[in-house]
């Protein structure tokens, strides 16, 4: 991992619903003291006030080990604490113990977004708990600089120290993305963007300058653009789960929810019993499903995978391959439409109907990275990404996500 920024634990994620406060003040506790410190914790980190809050939230902790929504919050102050230590060896040990208290509150039961963001990226660490955020000394210490002020709220502070890093590196992501947040928090949506912009520039591949700008754009109440930022930051990395938890929370503020795209394709070898039994009755549809298992016992009994993958000296589910079974099988429907009784035999079943969309969209590939991306498939990804970005952009935005109401 190149490394992990403060900012996807300490700031509201777009949209979903508990940045830690919102949920602190869910449960009651019968003790009035327990609760008149910890609702002083929730106006504490409603105001983005966190390491305030620190001292509280440990006191609720040692209170009551079984608040796992104080657990969480105590967590992401913690982070953000961490942030202000010179000592990175301190910081460690204070991003670690994060981990341990999260681990903890995932056990009693805590799924909230916050608290999965807060594990999938924690888990990342070394060993040590320490975050690089350059080979250069002194790139990495103005950088440090700069997290402690902007954790201490003093974002001009942070822009200054941020500048001398971007200076000395002009590549560094962190430099710029966290430039852009900066001015985002000072409320100076012109600069943000341009800075969003440039960390995108610098590496289009890492989501999160979509995510931070598209939560920008969302308070803005540009809901549209902000979809097409987060539509962006799945092409980024799509197996990021960060990036669907957010998108999701999008859809749900707006009312709407993503479509679940998947085909799916029937079991067993009897492909005429399966289909009839899902619903899928008729030789159309049983024509299509074995031209989909020919091809890819094609790959997987013949040399295709080899033709293909020369370099390769083990066989592995692929794109190409997955690909190619289900334009076959998409190929048998579009022969048989013309054909009254054969297109009777299938028209109207969801997951057909879907299949011969997608074939004629030309966005088969797409989906099957999307909804099929297996450890196999998945390595298929940037190589692609790298020749058709627009065909991904196009997917996402025609059967995935819905437009903004």
């Amino acid at each position: 991992m190149r490394f992990i920024d403060g900012r996807k634990f300490v700031l509201p994620l777009l949209l979903l619903g508990l940045c830690a406060a919102s949920g602190v003040d869910a449960q009651a506790a019968p003790d009035a003291a327990y609760q008149a410190k910890r609702q002083q914790a929730v106006d504490l980190i409603n105001h983005g006030k966190r390491l305030e809050a620190l001292p509280l939230l440990e006191t609720l902790a040692r209170t009551d080990s079984r608040d796992d929504e104080v657990l969480v919050a105590l967590a992401a102050s913690l982070v953000e604490h961490a942030a202000t230590l010179p000592d990175e060896t301190a910081a460690g040990k204070d991003r670690l113990r994060a981990r341990e208290i999260l681990d903890r509150a995932w056990e009693l039961g805590n799924t909230s977004p916050l608290a999965m963001n807060l594990l999938q990226l924690l888990r990342q660490l070394p060993a040590s708990g320490a975050i690089k955020f350059s080979d250069d000394p002194q790139v990495d210490q103005a950088m440090r600089v700069g997290e402690a002020a902007f954790s201490r709220r003093d974002f001009a502070a942070a822009l200054k120290s941020y500048a001398i890093a971007f200076e000395l590196e002009p590549t560094n992501y962190s430099a710029a993305l966290f430039t852009a947040n900066a001015y985002d928090r000072l409320d100076e949506f012109t600069p943000a963007a341009d800075w969003y912009q440039r960390a995108i520039r610098i590496d289009p591949n890492v989501e999160t300058a979509y995510r931070y700008y598209a939560d920008m754009l969302a308070r803005e109440g540009a809901m549209g653009k902000a979809r097409s930022m987060l539509i962006l930051a799945a092409v980024a990395e799509p197996y990021n789960r960060i990036v669907w938890r957010e998108l999701r929370a999008w859809a749900t503020i707006n009312h709407t929810r993503l479509n679940e795209v998947y085909v799916g394709v029937p079991a067993g070898q009897n492909d005429e019993q399966q289909t009839r039994g899902a619903d899928q009755p008729g030789p159309a549809a049983s024509a299509a499903w074995q031209a989909y298992r020919r091809e890819r016992a094609s790959w997987q009994k013949g040399d295709e995978f080899q033709k293909r993958f020369p370099e390769e000296k083990q066989y592995r589910h692929s794109l190409p391959e997955e690909s190619a079974a289900l334009t076959a099988a998409a190929q048998v429907l579009e022969s048989a439409k013309g054909d009254q009784r054969a297109a009777g035999s299938w028209a109207g079943t969801q997951a057909l109907d879907l299949l011969l969309e997608l074939h004629q969209a030309d966005l088969i590939e797409p989906y099957v990275l999307f909804s099929l991306g297996d450890a196999g498939i998945a390595r298929d990804y940037a190589a692609y990404r790298a020749r058709s970005r627009d065909r991904l952009e196009e997917y996402l935005d025609r059967f995935v996500v819905p437009a903004a109401r």
